[in-house]
């Protein structure tokens, strides 16, 4: 071995380990309880009565934002209690959510101030996973027309990678995790009352980072779903309501 190696060896394991290090995600078993959203469906049929009556709404127009790649009909769900419970629910009219585009809250401004022509008042955005992110960007483009944000597993703290979700995100959308193409500053809170729900469940999203730090949201709630379960769950819709209640003006 030539004498200098021992060197050049010591030099790159040292850039090597300064360099940065693999984002922490969700565990494999928390991931894998998502299959259980079947089950949770289930569940939510057969309690949706029950769930409805739970939940005290105020008329106040509600806007409901997918996930990746999920479509209007995985809200559906969330969206017939709410109704049932006394909110104006309404899908965000897009179709199925693939990833970020240019004009993605253009678009948005378009469904509420549809939605507020026919209310006449404030729309609350209801995000799952990106829909949240989307929920909450939105909110501080257009301050003046939203009543408040729910976010329910979304990433908007911490390292964007923190997630079993980014790779798909970036395949989906072709944009990088870190720049989508609108203005984004993910960790700043919008400027109307603002609630994250998070589980240690989640399995896909690390919980720290849909739970938030003080100031980067006004109330976290812990909720007992996994990340499937937010708009799927008795568990998760009880808990969009107590939100909905909890920026109730």
């Amino acid at each position: 071995m030539p004498p200098y190696a021992d060197a050049i060896a010591s030099f790159w394991k040292g850039r090597l380990a300064s360099g940065p290090r693999a984002a922490e995600r969700p565990s494999l078993q928390h991931l894998l309880g998502n299959a259980s959203v079947p089950f949770d469906l289930v569940r939510t049929r057969a309690q949706a009565p029950a769930l409805a009556k739970a939940i005290r709404g105020d008329g106040r127009p509600v806007l409901l934002i997918p996930g990746l790649m999920a479509s209007e009909q995985r809200m559906e769900p969330l969206r017939a209690v709410l109704t049932a419970a006394g909110y104006d629910a309404f899908g965000w009219g897009m179709g199925r959510n693939f990833g970020p585009k240019p004009d993605s809250l253009e678009q948005i401004d378009r469904r509420v101030d549809a939605i507020r022509r026919k209310t006449g008042a404030p729309v609350t955005l209801v995000g799952w996973s990106l829909g949240g992110l989307f929920a909450r960007e939105y909110a501080k483009f257009a301050t003046e027309k939203v009543g408040g944000v729910v976010t329910m597993g979304t990433p908007f703290s911490g390292d964007p990678r923190a997630n079993h979700a980014w790779r798909l995100y970036q395949l989906i959308s072709g944009f990088p995790v870190d720049r989508p193409p609108f203005t984004c500053h993910r960790e700043e809170k919008p400027p109307v009352p603002t609630v994250a729900l998070w589980s240690q469940r989640d399995g896909v999203i690390l919980p720290q980072c849909a739970k938030g730090r003080a100031g980067e949201r006004d109330r976290a709630i812990e909720v007992d779903c996994t990340h499937m379960g937010f708009a799927a769950s008795p568990e998760g819709i009880l808990a969009v309501g107590k939100a909905l209640d909890a920026i109730r003006r």
